[in-house]
């Protein structure tokens, strides 16, 4: 391991262990009997074999924002990304190479200094490569679709120990999969991506609403997204009020709603397309208007700190007409925790440019994203009555979703879970392609695909 390892290996009792083993989901505390710090793909080949040799389940860190925490793993090698995180861009070419271990509030700054971007987190310490496999929803997706459509080549350590390059022209198989499949394939070590003119300065921010107007104001916001330019991005979170200066005193802890609105492209032609949404209400606090990229990218990142007790789960929906609205309005207000975010957002526009079949991720025909994100203080004695709350609203919503999931929104649901995200056809062609490339099911410490028999 000396000759081959040119990173660190922190151990239990080392300096430093119980802040790299902690993830974004305070419920999560796994102890892995290692982590290896990598600090390039050659390290990540040999963290991977000598993990093999000794027996040891594998984990791979790159943000750590998963609420499933598959980041970290008991008693197993935590293969840690977090130093390969170089971002470089090529702005004559519109393109940005991106280590493993980089997160979207990096990426975001580095390529905003050239007036580019590509479709990333919401929360800036999200991850590059969790988001990204997982297909990537944004707020760029309508305007450039998922992360994942902007992919130009990856390279990739496998299962066997071997470094590769994945694109079109170069194992195409596994550059499908990795577009969507998620961590199922090999440790990306490197993403390059293709970049967008996007800002610096564009017009987005948020309305907030008093929660008794939810049930009007996601109606309204509903009409216009359906028909609404691709330049138009943005959700409605169901939410609690905070008890900052923006917020009218009466509001601060009471229920709210919050639509968040960006516009991709010139900010006074994007005052004149969101009126429908800005003069709706009116509204309590109206935050939108003209900002750097980088502070829409930032705007939930408040309202999401590390540490906190998370429970998540999503759904796609076929529709979401008035009796839709009313069931999810009534299930979440009001909210068990103060901190819990219900979100749905749009699809449409540069989502369905590509079909299901062009990447391993499909759901692209969906008109709407549920994200059911609950979050509480880091008390245990909370965690049955949130869970139940999430699991309640999820079930009563059921009858408007297309079965389909954003695996990147759910916790550990289940095989059938993962394999109603992709459809059988695509499901089959998957276990294939990682039978080729991990038989042994190396990488399983995720939202799983096991290798076809």
């Amino acid at each position: 391991m000396a000759t081959e390892f040119s990173g660190t290996v922190v151990g239990p009792g080392d300096a430093g262990y119980d802040e790299l083993r902690s993830v974004f989901n305070g419920m999560i505390d796994r102890k892995p009997e290692r982590i290896l710090r990598c600090r390039n793909a050659a390290d990540v080949a040999a963290a991977i074999t000598t993990a093999r040799a000794d027996g040891r389940p594998i984990s791979v860190y790159g943000g750590g924002h998963g609420v499933t925490g598959s980041a970290v793993i008991d008693g197993g090698v935590c293969v840690d990304l977090r130093e390969i995180n170089h971002v470089e861009v090529d702005a004559g070419n519109r393109t940005v190479t991106v280590g493993g271990g980089a997160t979207w509030g990096a990426v975001d700054a580095a390529t905003q200094e050239h007036g580019l971007a590509v479709t990333g987190g919401r929360v800036s310490s999200t991850g590059v490569g969790g988001l990204s496999l997982g297909s990537g929803s944004g707020w760029l997706e309508r305007t450039y679709g998922f992360t994942c459509d902007s992919l130009v080549a990856a390279e990739v350590v496998t299962a066997a120990g071997e470094i590769v390059t994945a694109s079109d022209d170069s194992h195409p198989d596994l550059f499908w999969a990795l577009r969507g499949g998620g961590g199922n394939f090999g440790v990306v070590t490197e993403f390059t991506f293709a970049l967008h003119p996007v800002g610096p300065i564009v017009l987005g921010g948020m309305l907030l609403y008093p929660g008794f107007m939810a049930k009007e104001v996601l109606r309204n916001w509903r009409d216009f997204m359906l028909d609404a330019p691709r330049e138009v991005g943005g959700g409605v979170a169901l939410i609690t009020a905070p008890p900052e200066e923006f917020v009218p005193e009466p509001a601060r802890g009471q229920p709210a709603c919050g639509v968040i609105v960006l516009y991709v492209g010139d900010p006074e032609e994007g005052q004149r397309v969101l009126e429908p949404l800005t003069s709706f209400g009116p509204p309590a606090a109206n935050l939108v208007g003209p900002m750097p990229y980088v502070a829409v990218q930032q705007l939930l990142d408040p309202p999401n700190p590390k540490g906190m007790h998370n429970y998540w789960s999503g759904d796609f929906l076929e529709s979401f007409p008035d009796e839709a609205i009313e069931t999810w309005v009534d299930n979440v207000q009001p909210p068990t925790s103060p901190l819990t975010q219900m979100i749905v957002v749009a699809g449409g526009g540069a989502i369905g440019d590509l079909t299901d079949d062009d990447t391993a991720f499909g759901n692209r025909g969906a008109p709407f994203n549920l994200h059911y994100l609950s979050m509480w203080p880091p008390d245990p004695s909370q965690d049955e009555v949130n869970i139940a709350k999430t699991r309640t609203i999820a079930a009563a919503m059921k009858p408007w979703t297309t079965g389909g999931v954003y695996l990147n929104f759910i916790g550990d649901e289940g095989l059938i879970r993962v394999e109603q995200a992709y459809g059988p056809e695509k499901y089959a062609r998957l276990r294939k392609i990682k039978r080729v490339w991990d038989p042994d099911n190396v990488f399983r410490h995720n939202q799983n695909i096991p290798p076809a028999d």
